[in-house]
């Protein structure tokens, strides 16, 4: 099936389903209800190499790092919303942790000529992205550097942190770490979220006077690293009596690691989490934690990338998410 049969079948030209198949404007909504009608009716699908040659494939990828990560979720489910009733498709590259993997993995999604690229929290080195997106447009999810070269949303993870230890401090909590993850010197990016996360909450403390009492733990962003973490702050002590865990699938494994040494949450050890996802709402977690809205930045993410695809906007910008703490049953007062 070709446009020539679509066209023959609507009755038009084949340059009017052209541009209905390219949302040309000034295409009037008749004429695209007649062509999709006809697409439909044929179960005509354009070809995406073909596309391709012609400037466009009507594909957006999106990079990220950890399936499991329930926040990546979020952000997908709103990149689909916002393109579900579009011609683009998004397609996922699930690089792994590693720079070289990351970067294969862009790399590859250029190579298949995507129209554009989200890419969320990326490890791959500052110039990499930068050199990718000058000539594929991009948008970056997470990182605070901002770019002439590629759009960017962020989340205003200072203030996440403050609003976290405000809350323990006002139930009465002096000892309060922080887990983040360790982040790639070699990759040139000087405002990860974990960076900015980690100044807020050292600032947060400095503010009540706890400037002595912060410590910055770095473990993976996984249930295991979690775990590995909560075993190490928790076995001591000199335990915490809270700990913000930079992403709520790491708390989760802070939870395994307190079943393991015989202590209860929040009876013995409050717990916030990062990014408020599905799993922290559920009866037997109820994680207290903080919301980045992820699908409104998933959804922000991907306006702005289409915006740059069509040629609607060619000056890059930043969009910023503001956090609200979400309080569950997780966070209690210290033990006496």
């Amino acid at each position: 099936m070709t446009i020539t049969d679509v066209a023959r079948h609507a009755g038009v030209s084949t340059a009017a389903v052209s541009k209905v198949m390219r949302n040309a404007y000034g295409v009037s909504p008749a004429m695209q209800d007649r062509v999709r009608t006809a697409m439909a009716e044929l179960d005509y699908r354009p070809h995406a190499a073909a596309r391709g040659m012609r400037g466009r494939t009507y594909t957006v990828g999106v990079l990220l790092d950890n399936v499991r990560n329930a926040f990546f979720a979020d952000i997908l489910d709103g990149i689909h919303q916002e393109l579900e009733n579009s011609e683009y498709t998004v397609l996922i590259g699930a690089a792994g942790f590693g720079p070289d993997e990351q970067a294969r993995t862009i790399r590859s999604m250029v190579d298949r000529q995507m129209d554009g690229l989200v890419l969320i929290a990326p490890a791959t080195p500052r110039a990499e992205v930068l050199s990718t997106a000058a000539v594929t447009p991009t948008v970056v999810i997470g990182h605070h550097d901002t770019s002439e070269a590629h759009d960017s949303v962020v989340d205003a993870d200072d203030l996440g942190a403050a609003l976290v230890v405000d809350h323990l401090v006002s139930l009465g909590h002096r000892d309060i770490a922080l887990i983040s993850a360790t982040g790639s010197r070699t990759s040139r990016w000087q405002r990860t979220p974990e960076i900015v996360l980690a100044e807020g909450y050292v600032r947060a403390m400095e503010r009540h006077g706890l400037a002595d009492r912060a410590r910055v733990h770095h473990a993976a962003y996984t249930d295991e690293g979690g775990r590995a973490a909560g075993i190490a702050l928790l076995s001591g002590n000199d335990r915490p009596t809270a700990i913000l865990a930079g992403a709520d699938v790491a708390a989760l494994g802070i939870y395994r690691a307190a079943d393991e040494l015989g202590l209860s949450i929040p009876k013995d050890i409050s717990l916030v989490g990062y990014n408020n996802t599905a799993i922290a709402s559920l009866a037997p977690v109820q994680l207290t934690s903080v919301d980045q809205a992820g699908q409104t930045m998933g959804a922000a993410a991907a306006k702005m990338l289409i915006e740059r695809v069509e040629g609607r906007r060619d000056r890059s910008m930043q969009t910023t998410m503001t956090p609200r703490l979400v309080v569950r049953r997780s966070t209690g007062a210290p033990r006496a």
